[in-house]
């Protein structure tokens, strides 16, 4: 297994000393180049009614941003914004993410000396996040088609269909759980806490082969992985993030090498135990674990979650399905299309040319909002209504498109039939009660807290 190391110590012995007192600097010069500069940017586009900086930076429009989404759509289908182009058009969109013209990276070597050096000065494998490369999220063939090979066989559709038995028995246990609790039968709960988290995280868990009651440190490493997709992150959040990116390279780190001493039958294991012609650097062996255990668990959960409410809201389509539960499969795309987990992705323009009858240039940004996408009336009829029985519900872009189509959709489609099906099951009387509270995130469109009733 080759690993990455600081070549500077070999230069200098006193580097790995110096290293912990740059610590604080290297936070603010990465938080200033990631987070920083592009909240500056997008504030000022904000003020002057750039949609793409309203939508990020604007509180009022986190909750429902769709009325903005349409605004968009009226201006055609591919507009201006302050950090490039932008597009809420399926057809735009679908080109977009199929297309070999575009990639999710960008030439570093392009950028202004200080950014080029701010980026080498603040580069740090503990404080990377799922946002940068190595990521398979945010690097382009052939590094991405290498190790979506590598993680791709644990998610075939046979090896998704054989997680059904493990999937069905988490629910179980954690709808038992409930079941059990004197205090759910008459009072109030949080669905997200006490089973749209749980699921998932427990469901990856054994997928990846790391120990179940780690559940509550997975969780807040997830969200804070999360939070760094965000672009404009404040000072501080940024500062609470990369503490918890620390803890979990560093659980990572003792996991792999306990992994080696002693494999199990997991991807992990496998990951770790590669021959030398197909082994992982160390940064690509976090940079991939990190984003399956985050990814395997908030998208999950965020449609679990966007489910219940939406179908509290619709309660006679919960009514429905409970009497046709094979209707599970369209209810779970159209939730998928109608109030998407994952809102936005960006893709860089790598060969010039034209797009939607406009002339665009090599290292143009576009940003793709899915959210958008997947109401388009071009596509979906009455775009705004939800109806589980939508013939083309899965023609929604929820998990993105092409080559960086999400890699465990399939898992994450079971997830959602199967908790959604056995939570209707078991607690058929279940309402969203009080007020819920959506997360603070603008990629990820999902639920902090969702107060329910059971019974």
């Amino acid at each position: 297994m080759s690993t990455d190391t600081d070549t500077s110590i070999a230069v200098n012995p006193l580097a790995g000393a110096l290293r912990p007192a740059l610590r604080p600097a290297r936070t603010v010069v990465r938080w200033g180049v990631r987070h920083g500069l592009p909240a500056v940017l997008l504030d000022r586009g904000a003020r002057g009614g750039d949609p793409v900086g309203r939508l990020l930076r604007n509180p009022a429009v986190r909750d429902d941003p769709h009325p903005l989404y349409e605004e968009l759509r009226a201006r055609g289908s591919l507009s201006p914004s302050s950090i490039g182009l932008v597009t809420a058009s399926h057809a735009v969109a679908s080109e977009i993410l199929r297309s070999d013209r575009f990639g999710v990276g960008w030439d570093r070597s392009q950028a202004p000396r200080l950014i080029r050096w701010a980026l080498r000065f603040g580069d740090e494998l503990d404080a990377t996040g799922v946002a940068e490369p190595p990521s398979m999220l945010v690097v382009d063939p052939p590094d991405h088609t290498r190790f979506r090979r590598l993680v791709g066989r644990a998610f075939t559709p046979r090896a998704t269909a054989a997680f059904e038995p493990v999937v069905q028995r988490t629910a179980d246990t954690l709808l038992d759980a409930l079941e059990r609790d004197p205090g759910t039968r008459s009072g109030e709960i949080d669905l997200i806490d006490a089973y749209a988290a749980q699921l998932p995280v427990l469901v990856i868990a054994d997928l990846l082969g790391v120990p179940t009651e780690r559940r509550a440190d997975f969780l807040r490493w997830g969200a804070a992985a999360a939070a760094t997709l965000d672009p404009g992150l404040p000072f501080r959040r940024y500062v609470a993030a990369e503490r918890a990116l620390r803890a979990m390279h560093a659980f990572l780190r003792e996991h792999f090498a306990r992994l080696r001493r002693d494999p199990g039958d997991d991807l992990v294991s496998r990951l770790v135990g590669l021959p030398d012609d197909e082994a992982l650097t160390e940064r690509e062996l976090h940079a991939t674990v990190m984003l399956l255990l985050g990814a395997g668990f908030e998208t999950t959960m965020n449609l679990l979650g966007n489910g219940v409410a939406l179908l509290d809201a619709h309660r006679e389509q919960w009514e429905a399905l409970r009497v046709a539960p094979t209707g599970w499969d369209g209810a779970v795309e159209e939730i998928l299309r109608f109030d998407s987990p994952v809102q936005l992705t960006g893709r860089t323009v790598k060969d010039g040319g034209t797009l939607a009858g406009r002339p665009v240039r090599a290292g143009t940004r576009v940003t793709v909002l899915l959210g958008a996408a997947n109401r388009d009336p071009e596509v979906f009829r009455e775009p705004g209504r939800f109806d589980v029985g939508r013939a083309n519900a899965r023609d929604h872009l929820a998990f993105s498109a092409g080559i960086h189509y999400c890699v465990g959709a399939g898992l994450a489609r079971l997830e959602g039939v199967v908790g959604l099906r056995t939570l209707s099951e078991r607690f058929p009387h279940l309402r969203v009660t009080g007020r819920p509270v959506r997360r603070d995130l603008r990629t990820l469109r999902g639920f902090e807290h969702l107060p329910v009733t059971l019974r």
